[in-house]
């Protein structure tokens, strides 16, 4: 199944939780420190929550297309790149607690879209392998669209 991954940063995880499990009906999927998300089965959503700062003014972490297979997101990665996009791709990296395989886009106001597949569980909220995952735009030299380099931190 193909669902669209909007990935939140919020000042106050538990009363996110709270409040997306009333708006959604459902419970999370998974929880782990400063961090949810929730399989949404209608509308097909997947919604991540991430802790972050209560004065951060950024609620936006980015987007993503959750999809079933790594040769769903190879099929994605050549169809962006035949389209003129750049992309970044990402094999075997750990990034949300899971290990994902996934290619970066990003959007005209550098919003970071990531097509991915989840392949496991893992046990870290850390990004590893050096991923772009989660790594905002690189706001003083990157207006092409372009992945920004990879940050130390959290990640979806």
């Amino acid at each position: 199944m193909n669902r669209i991954q909007l990935a939140l940063r919020v000042p106050d995880l538990e009363a996110s939780i709270a409040f997306y499990t009333r708006l959604f009906g459902t419970q999370p999927a998974k929880v782990r420190d400063g961090y949810a998300n929730f399989a949404v089965a209608e509308p097909p959503l997947k919604l991540v929550l991430i802790q972050g700062a209560p004065d951060d003014d950024t609620r936006l972490d980015h987007l993503g297309i959750e999809v079933d297979t790594t040769d769903a997101v190879t099929g994605a990665g050549r169809r962006l790149q035949a389209a003129g996009l750049t992309t970044a791709e990402e094999n075997d990296t750990t990034c949300c607690y899971a290990l994902q395989d996934k290619v970066w886009v990003h959007g005209p106001g550098q919003e970071p879209w990531e097509v991915y597949v989840v392949k496991a569980d893992a046990e870290t909220l850390t990004k590893q392998h050096d991923s772009v995952c989660c790594a905002g735009p690189d706001a003083e030299n990157n207006d092409r669209g372009e992945p920004a380099a990879a940050t130390t931190g959290t990640c979806c």
